[in-house]
């Protein structure tokens, strides 16, 4: 059977999705269930244990299918990017709601009531939905119990237009490997999180990215062609071109989002791992 990328289809040789039937071979099939994310962020993993990697992170709000639950770990696909893997069940609530407004500042918390000094239930991050079921003067309560000030939400449908913009505001935030959140993410966290608040769906890691998103711009090296917004990748790597002297990115070597000299970026990957830059693509 054609290969399926296990990171994009949910598909066990115990289990698979109902939707895979025909071009997967599982010994049974299912239909997900809808659920979504009951805290503020929920490591996705590739195997059902605290010890195993995260290979991603879930976004309070984000909706997700979920094929199975055992021992206290379920099996989902998030519904955002399609990213399967494990999740800690306590971390899920049933149902899904549809999202009337999205936070759209770096970081925002769910208080208990509508008083700026009851306790902060979670701390939620930008892009990550939310339904609105009232309003209390500055506050709005959410569906699922809570409240969060309106000024850090914005209406589900509208967004901002400078992804560069958005993705500056991150700087200094810790890279993290699978973060997705302004407390710690990784360069195609970085990347997604600041497309998704200008309206723009991306894959979740940087390969996929890179055969994927908006169009290629031929590169020789030369910075002339680079437009701001521009991604530039190297293989296992993304960062978002600024300006010759702003390029942005989460890395490893600061542990940090940062904003430096690309001339300086491209010549420390190429002297860690001799790689050099294999496709540019403008959203």
């Amino acid at each position: 059977m054609t290969f399926h990328d296990p990171r994009l289809h949910a598909y066990r040789p115990d289990l698979a999705d109902e939707q895979l039937r025909g071009r997967v071979e599982a010994d049974r099939y299912v239909v997900g269930r809808p659920f979504h994310i009951r805290v503020g962020t929920l490591p996705l993993r590739s195997e059902p244990s605290p010890e195993s990697p995260q290979a991603s992170e879930l976004l309070f709000g984000e909706p997700v299918s979920v094929f199975d639950i055992a021992n206290g770990w379920a099996w989902v696909q998030n519904s955002v990017d399609g990213y399967v893997g494990y999740v800690e069940a306590k971390g899920l609530a049933s149902g899904q709601d549809i999202p009337t407004h999205r936070v759209s500042v770096l970081r925002t918390y769910l208080y208990a009531e509508a008083n700026l000094k009851s306790p902060a239930r979670e701390l939620l991050s930008m892009n990550s939905p939310v339904s609105v079921a009232s309003i209390d003067g500055p506050f709005c309560r959410v569906a699922d119990g809570g409240w969060i000030w309106a000024e850090h939400l914005a209406p589900a449908d509208v967004f901002e237009s400078d992804h560069g913009d958005v993705a500056f505001r991150f700087v200094g935030t810790p890279y993290l490997w699978g973060g997705r959140s302004s407390v710690g993410l990784d360069c195609s966290g970085l990347v997604q999180m600041a497309l998704l608040r200008c309206g723009t769906s991306a894959p979740r890691d940087s390969d996929m990215q890179a055969q994927s998103l908006g169009t290629a711009v031929p590169f020789g090296g030369e910075q002339a062609v680079l437009a701001r917004g521009d991604l530039v990748f190297w293989p296992g790597h993304v960062g978002i071109w600024l300006s010759a002297d702003q390029f942005m990115h989460a890395n490893a070597t600061h542990m940090l989002t940062v904003v430096e000299p690309f001339e300086d970026a491209d010549r420390r990957i190429r002297e860690a791992t001799g790689d050099r830059v294999s496709v540019v693509r403008r959203p």
